[in-house]
């Protein structure tokens, strides 16, 4: 396969390819993806300028021009998603068929937006004063800066970019340096739909481009996803210039098994939220707290179903789960392996490198039981296909458990008890709740975010991504 010469796009033109820096094909390391600059302050001023200069027109087109424009750049996705889904598969790690779904996802993302740009509405009120009236109105920010991770490479920046760009705000992304042709093709595309010269810009490069976006004086609002560690430094640097910050730093999503609970069913939904994606979703079952009764037979199963998946190169066919997206990331899995069995976790299934025809970061799906709930593994984001459970002895034990920690986006629970259902939905402390269901898997158009660590600011997507994309005005008029 060919490797990439990428640039930056800044300004309605691709500058800066000085192949400073590679992206490796995950499935096979010899395979450089691309090679690509490595960008720094005077690339986003550059940036900022060029988005800066397009605000004005862009905030103040017609709603159905910034549609047109969304609703095209849809179509192009759709139309390139197999071309797209493989490219994301070979730089990601990701099989073939979670590449393509996850490109068909953006395309459905700049479809809902478009139409959202024209339903930007606000409200008419009356005046407690006689003779007044009293309109809001809602506005575009400005420029936005989009600081994206590689977990989800052409989704996230869609989830991001959609909204900000329906709303008439221009735009600066940085995307993650694992997968910058994934993020450089989604731009290609923006471009050839016809967005106007500096409404979407794009700088590759490492920590400098992101710390730039952060602190620049001309960035309205920074919109990032990636771990608390650098999220706290963003949130920071924004707020300490009074920017508008919004941030999605990760989960150590539970899910509690209850003993009524189809056996079966808790299994398939445990190994489908802990291990398929690599285990690379922040919304991932990476913690499971099974209730003492099914406990043994439980585990029994769900390793079994972990050592029945078939881990390979990404475009290989077959292949049920990808490689680790890069070395360091498959270098903690296996040290956060390490640490758990060091710390009393029992090996059930998996823990090894898995051979292939390449040279690859593969992990086969791993199984650490009998851990205590104030182990590391059990608090701290691994972000691999590597799944820990707890025993407890009833309802009322797993949902203390499940409520520990420092994240709260995502968490499950597996039962017919209705009772036990409905008090978890009341009382688990994670912005979205799954119910018979695994914990990794939403819809684009509803809100996605967490509480506690695992998010700040207004939620991400659907109908909630107009608070933070856009500001209110309230304008009174008299006679």
């Amino acid at each position: 396969m060919s490797t990439l010469s990428l640039g930056h796009f800044i300004g309605g033109e691709w500058t800066g390819a000085d192949d400073a820096l590679e992206s490796l094909n995950p499935s096979n390391t010899g395979d450089v993806v691309a090679r690509f600059p490595n960008g720094g302050a005077a690339d986003v001023d550059r940036a900022v300028a060029a988005a800066s200069a397009a605000f004005p027109g862009w905030a103040s087109a017609s709603p159905e021009v910034r549609a047109d424009l969304l609703d095209k750049i849809a179509a192009t996705i759709f139309a390139r998603a197999n071309e797209l889904g493989e490219l994301l598969a070979r730089e990601e790690g990701k099989t073939r068929a979670e590449g393509i779904g996850e490109t068909l996802r953006a395309a459905r993302i700049f479809r809902y937006f478009a139409g959202e740009a024209l339903r930007r509405h606000g409200q008419t009120l009356e005046s407690t004063r006689p003779g007044l009236d009293v309109a809001t109105y809602r506005e575009a920010l400005g420029v936005v800066g989009l600081i994206t991770p590689w977990n989800f490479p052409i989704a996230i920046p869609a989830w991001k970019a959609a909204p900000a760009l329906a709303f008439g705000n221009t735009v600066v992304l940085k995307p993650a340096n694992i997968t910058p042709a994934v993020a450089s093709a989604l731009t290609e595309i923006i471009h050839e739909c016809g967005a106007p010269a500096g409404v979407f810009n794009l700088v590759l490069g490492r920590g400098d481009v992101g710390r730039a976006i952060t602190d620049h004086k001309d960035i309205a609002a920074v919109s990032f996803t990636g771990s608390q560690f650098v999220g706290a430094q963003v949130g920071a640097a924004a707020m300490a210039r009074q920017a508008r910050v919004q941030m999605e730093m990760g989960g150590k999503n539970p899910l509690v098994v209850l003993a009524d609970a189809d056996l079966d069913k808790a299994v398939a939904i445990a190994a489908d939220g802990g291990f398929f994606q690599t285990g690379q979703r922040c919304t991932a079952s990476s913690r499971v707290i099974v209730e003492d009764a099914i406990h043994d037979r439980f585990v029994a199963a769900l390793a079994e179903r972990a050592k029945a998946i078939k881990v390979g190169p990404a475009l290989a066919e077959g292949t049920q789960v990808g490689p680790a997206s890069s070395e360091a990331q498959f270098e903690q899995n296996l040290n956060y392996i390490g640490i758990a069995t060091g710390e009393g976790g029992r090996l059930a299934a998996g823990g090894d490198k898995v051979a292939a025809e390449t040279p690859g970061y593969f992990l086969q799906p791993t199984l650490i039981a009998d851990t205590a709930p104030e182990m590391r593994i059990n608090n701290e984001e691994v972000f691999g296909p590597v799944v820990s459970t707890v025993r407890v002895k009833n309802y009322e034990e797993a949902l203390e458990v499940a409520n520990r920690g420092d994240f709260g986006l995502s968490a499950g629970i597996v039962s017919n008890n209705a009772k036990h259902i409905r008090d978890f939905r009341k009382n688990i402390r994670a912005g979205m709740v799954m119910v018979n269901l695994p914990t990794a898997g939403v819809d684009y158009h509803v809100p996605f975010g967490g509480t506690r660590g695992s998010s700040y600011g207004p939620r991400e997507q659907g109908f909630a991504a107009v608070e933070f994309y856009t500001q209110v005005k309230t304008v009174y008029t008299g006679d």
